[in-house]
């Protein structure tokens, strides 16, 4: 039980300030911390240093209080708090947590002066659908199936091998999601991810032949207009994926401009002889050409203006709701050239311009922060802040993996101290609104299914920890289903509709359902704030709260008991879902697990024990 801040609603008053504003925040101390001779608020306008004296607001439940003033002068502003004991100790609390001596700028909280993601993103349920592999209509029997096709049926195996592994064509297509949206609105996901759907030359289509047409072998434009409509009578939201970093060999400005270097197009690529026949790709696969964005053609067309690719899918008649952007961390960049913060800045514009209510989300699979300052990217498709991290606490012994991000090897195993640890790390550099909007993805396209390797009971745990903790949970379309996978092409597994109704399938559906319901239905976990209120090796216990209620939730791989501090939570539990038990024991909460387990209780709201005055300039507390 430490001093605390996360930079939610019970602690900043204002989370999408203009420049000027004044806004308060607010710290919790734990009475049974000790006694506390001051607080200050530490801000750092143009990078110096000023502080604000924090006032003490009173005491409610175990806790006091304090509440201070900060200026908004900059796009970014960084904030911490210096915590003066009465016994002589200073102690400093950021976004990394209380630590007894001063801390790095870069883990500071931060405000955010950018405009603000769409207010929905908090509180989304994202599914992502590999196109290829959902649904297949019946009118995608008549289609001419593509040349780079190696045509499957829907219960073949995925190949192993090339040419086959990356050009098996199943046949989905845009109808074939359509038809089945029952199924999603079962599971009461709220937002739909589809990945590419332009041309290309391979079944998973990174490799674009053009930006201008939906593949006519996913039925082409008409059948996206008609998916996104259906989507949106039924309240889902439906974004689309682009490959900012590079397009397809295949891809028309490409070829224009290959071995033609007066072409218009030929500013677009990275060119490495003056015939332009030798050129930069990604990672060195030739046919993953890789965009220059120095060139204001390229940007025009693509990026930039009402009459760009970004713009164009946004509007009607197709009205997507926002962009996943492929290899986002590489975009722009090349050797001592760095162009990202140009790129996702431009690509942010044009969307605001177009419908401010959409969503860009940034593939990063490393440490992701200095992209991620609000500044373009409303969140990060990152494995580090969550997927690695749960793995490594929830998979099996002596599993080898291509564990994503890592050489292929047995998954690095930990206990959840190092879970906790290695997620603090690396959502520290995070603004709290960025981490609102950060995929919680416990598998994707490109890594194993996380099933794979979990330990028994680890799946409930996995997915409990995606849907309650700050970030957007993900199901990978067929994680549900209980399928299995090694690596990114073995978990491109067709949809096995026909097993819906099998007991173990129906079964792992409805836990699908249960939890994410749970995140749905509860205005805690949609934005609310995180506390950790214990961490041990086989259990963890967190949790997120507002005003208006609290949420408890354990999440556990093994048999154990856990004791709860004094004023961890306050009030008495009322279960939600899962079977840990709870008692109390001298005025303290007992939890108490037969086994890996995820279990949720509701509590009584944050009592605060005086609201304070209205911060300057806009709507507050």
């Amino acid at each position: 039980m430490l001093p605390h801040h996360d930079g939610s609603d019970l602690y900043v008053s204002e989370q999408a300030p203009r420049p000027g504003d004044t806004v308060g925040v607010r710290v919790r101390v734990p009475e049974a911390w000790g006694a506390v001779a001051s607080v200050h608020v530490r801000s750092t306008p143009d990078r110096e240093p000023r502080f604000h004296e924090a006032r003490l607001l009173g005491a409610a439940d175990g806790w006091r209080w304090w509440q201070a003033e900060v200026e908004i002068l900059n796009p970014v502003n960084g904030y911490r708090f210096l915590i003066n004991r009465a016994d002589g100790g200073h102690w400093w609390l950021n976004a990394a947590g209380a630590q007894p001596f001063e801390t790095v700028d870069a883990e500071d909280f931060k405000l955010l002066g950018h405009p603000a993601p769409p207010a929905w993103a908090a509180s989304t349920v994202m599914y992502q659908i590999f196109t290829d592999r959902f649904g297949r209509s019946p009118a995608a029997a008549l289609r001419e199936k593509p040349a780079w096709g190696v045509p499957a049926e829907w219960d073949d195996p995925v190949a192993k091998g090339q040419p086959a592994r990356s050009h098996q064509f199943y046949g989905g297509d845009l109808d074939g999601i359509a038809a089945h949206l029952d199924h999603l609105d079962r599971l009461g996901v709220t937002l739909l991810y589809l990945t590419p759907m332009f041309p290309a030359g391979s079944s998973h289509r990174y490799d674009a032949q053009s930006f201008d047409l939906v593949d006519p072998s996913l039925g082409g434009d008409a059948a996206l207009v008609r998916l996104v409509e259906a989507a949106h009578e039924r309240g889902f939201k439906v974004i689309g994926d682009l490959t900012s970093n590079h397009s397809g060999n295949r891809h028309e400005w490409f070829r224009a401009a290959q071995q033609s270097p007066d072409a218009p197009e030929s500013d677009f690529y990275y060119w490495l002889d003056e015939r332009h026949e030798q050129y930069a790709s990604w990672l060195g696969v030739p046919e993953l050409p890789k965009f220059n964005w120095s060139s204001t053609e390229l940007r025009r067309r693509f990026i930039e203006g009402p009459d760009s690719v970004v713009a164009k899918w946004l509007r009607a008649p197709f009205h997507l709701d926002g962009w996943r952007i492929d290899v986002a961390n590489m975009t722009g960049r090349l050797q001592g050239e760095d162009l990202n913060a140009l790129v996702r800045q431009t690509i942010r514009r044009t969307m605001i311009a177009e419908n401010p209510d959409t969503i860009l989300l940034g593939e990063s699979t490393n440490d992701a922060a200095g992209d991620f300052q609000g500044d373009g990217w409303h969140g990060a498709m990152t494995y580090t802040t969550f997927t690695r991290p749960v793995w490594s606490w929830l998979s099996k012994p002596e599993s080898p993996s291509s564990f994503f991000g890592l050489p292929y090897g047995t998954i690095p195993l930990t206990d959840g101290r190092a879970f906790v640890d290695a997620h603090l790390r690396f959502t520290a550099g995070y603004p709290w609104r960025t981490r609102l909007a950060t995929m919680n993805a416990l598998d994707t396209h490109d890594t194993p299914r996380f099933r794979t390797h979990a330990i028994d009971g680890g799946v409930a745990v996995a997915f409990g920890l995606s849907v309650t903790m700050p970030g957007i949970p993900v199901v990978f379309a067929g994680d549900e289903f209980g399928l299995v996978g090694d690596d990114g092409e073995a978990s491109r597994t067709p949809m096995p509709w026909d097993t819906a109704d099998d007991p173990e399938v129906a079964a792992t559906i409805d836990l699908y359902a249960a939890l994410i319901h749970l995140r749905t239905a509860h205005p805690a976990l949609n934005g609310g704030g995180m506390r950790w209120v214990h961490v041990g090796a086989d259990v963890v216990a967190y949790v997120r709260e507002c005003a208006e209620e609290t949420v408890l939730l354990v999440a556990a791989r093994a048999a154990c008991t856990v004791t709860l501090p004094p004023a961890a939570v306050a009030g008495a539990p009322t279960r939600l879902l899962g079977d840990a038990a709870v008692g109390m024991v001298g005025g303290r909460i007992r939890l108490q697990t037969n086994g890996p387990s995820f279990t949720a209780w509701s509590l009584p709201g944050v009592a605060v024990p005086d609201r304070g005055p209205r911060s300057s300039g806009r709507p507050s507390w």
